[in-house]
């Protein structure tokens, strides 16, 4: 008797494991794959019985992020090709011919150029050229799937070596959130060499990063962000526990100046501190920003955004 219970109880748990490597694996896919075309995802509310269910097992398709432009500082609109042959689209706005230098932009997960607007403007106007690109599987950018940073890196290194080849001598790389990550990710990688660097929220490894979207989704965190950076990373090819911008931070020797949102959901303030310690650099700064959480900094306490910004770059 007591055998069969025992057997039946293990019986339970294999089957709950499975199905949550199942739904692991499922929702995984859909976080790295933005299709063109298709709705945007309902709220909850929306929803009808059958989608909410559809939603908690399988998890839903994400819309590929629109690109509006509403940026009024004239600006061109070019293609950038990365070393595995992706296409990028980029706006690059150029300053007068007393420009200090040229600021590269990248914007965070399931964004798009379109949602740096605020800040490329504030940087063109302390007089900065701007180049804002689409990270692949974004905005107007070439490919479905989204790494997550792997091969994003390939995407900033592709912006910066275009302003390096324009005799640029001066280049700052923005990022925030994804596209902060990405950018430490890229200077591991590739060995590019920024003047300054600005990050904004960046997430220190890539299972953090996962955990932070799995608390949105007002779910345990474990073991289902564990899950969804195994199955992420093997449905990849890669293994995404390796993936640590914390540690990245060490290639980094430039002035750098890293900004996060005290009440931000996502990165937690641990994560930033390690990034913060890590970074090589002896020009480093870190500005807490008390009344934003993981969003535009720029949008949300500007006047302190522009007086700590303005004078880094300074």
């Amino acid at each position: 008797m007591l055998a069969k219970l025992l057997k039946r109880i293990l019986i339970f748990f294999v089957g709950i494991f499975v199905l949550l490597n199942i739904m692991a694996a499922f929702h995984a896919y859909k976080f790295t794959h933005f299709y063109a075309g298709i709705p945007q995802v309902k709220k909850p509310e929306q929803m009808s019985f059958s989608e909410k269910a559809s939603a908690i097992f399988v998890g839903v398709k994400y819309s590929k992020s629109k690109v509006v432009d509403s940026f009024q500082v004239k600006h061109e609109t070019i293609t950038l090709k990365t070393k595995d042959s992706v296409r990028l689209e980029s706006w690059y706005a150029k300053a007068d011919s007393n420009a200090k230098g040229t600021v590269v932009m990248f914007h965070g997960h399931g964004s798009s150029k379109s949602g740096m607007i605020k800040e490329a403007t504030a940087f063109h106007e302390m007089g900065w050229h701007v180049l804002m690109t689409d990270f692949r599987a974004h905005g107007n950018s070439e490919g479905e799937v989204c790494t997550i940073g792997y091969d994003e890196s390939k995407d900033v290194k592709a912006a910066y070596d275009f302003v390096k080849a324009s005799g640029e001598k001066n280049i700052v790389l923005w990022g925030i959130s994804l596209g902060a990550s990405t950018i430490l990710s890229a200077m591991d990688q590739f060995n590019i060499k920024p003047n300054k660097l600005i990050l904004e929220m960046p997430f220190g490894t890539l299972k953090e990063g996962v955990t932070g979207r799995v608390k949105m989704m007002h779910i345990p965190a474990e073991p289902m962000s564990t899950l969804l950076t195994f199955w992420g990373g093997i449905e990849q090819r890669n293994w995404a526990f390796d993936f640590r911008p914390q540690d990245f931070a060490s290639k980094v020797n430039c002035p750098v100046l890293l900004q996060w949102g005290l009440n931000d959901p996502r990165v937690t303030q641990a994560e930033t501190n390690t990034i913060y310690k890590n970074l090589a650099s002896h020009d480093k700064f870190l500005m807490i920003y008390v009344k934003s959480a993981h969003q535009s900094l720029c949008k949300n306490e500007n006047a302190k955004w522009m007086s700590t910004v303005g004078g880094f770059l300074n």
